[in-house]
């Protein structure tokens, strides 16, 4: 468990079933999460077989959003996704849910991965994709040190039009720069 002041991440564990269920159907999340299709019950209930397995194997790690007692309750999910042990990246994603955002769950949450992921893996940098027209993650990642590099056009398709992203960095500190 990586804890925090306000909350706290958390394993993936059998009792998250339906409520990742829930989740992972809400449509208004697909278009940020590039999900095609509803995931059955059954599949989250797979997921959940694997996800102890570790990430050198799964190439991705999926942590719950807890918050702190005395009224701990799941808010929201955080992954590393497209984990390269040989490049020393992994893509971020996020999800909090409506009715818990606006309390500084997420910065927390993306502050404790960030944390975990230089100094527990050793990753070089983490990544993520943001919908330029996504003003509240774009100013989340920014304010954890995620800095923009590009944007990709027409990246995305939302089942009506293609859209721009921006492609966020950050990189481990404490690793050396390349001196070419």
């Amino acid at each position: 468990m990586l804890k925090g002041k306000k909350i706290y991440l958390r394993a993936v564990e059998p009792e998250d079933a339906e409520i990742l269920y829930q989740w992972e159907n809400d449509f208004s999340l697909w278009k940020v999460s590039n999900t095609l299709q509803p995931f059955s019950l059954n599949l989250i209930k797979k997921y959940i077989s694997i996800a102890h397995l570790d990430i050198y194997e799964t190439k991705q790690l999926r942590l719950m959003i807890q918050t702190q007692p005395p009224d701990s309750k799941p808010v929201g999910m955080i992954d590393l996704f497209d984990f390269d042990p040989y490049h020393s990246r992994a893509g971020v994603g996020i999800m909090i849910k409506k009715e818990y955002r606006q309390n500084g769950y997420a910065k927390e949450a993306l502050s404790i991965l960030i944390k975990y992921s230089f100094e527990y893996l050793n990753l070089h940098q983490l990544y993520a994709n943001i919908a330029v027209d996504n003003k509240a993650s774009c100013l989340l990642f920014e304010n954890c040190g995620f800095e923009k590099t590009c944007i990709r056009k027409d990246w995305n398709f939302d089942g009506r039009k293609f859209n721009d992203i921006f492609f966020y960095q950050i990189i481990n500190p404490n690793h050396k720069k390349n001196e070419n």
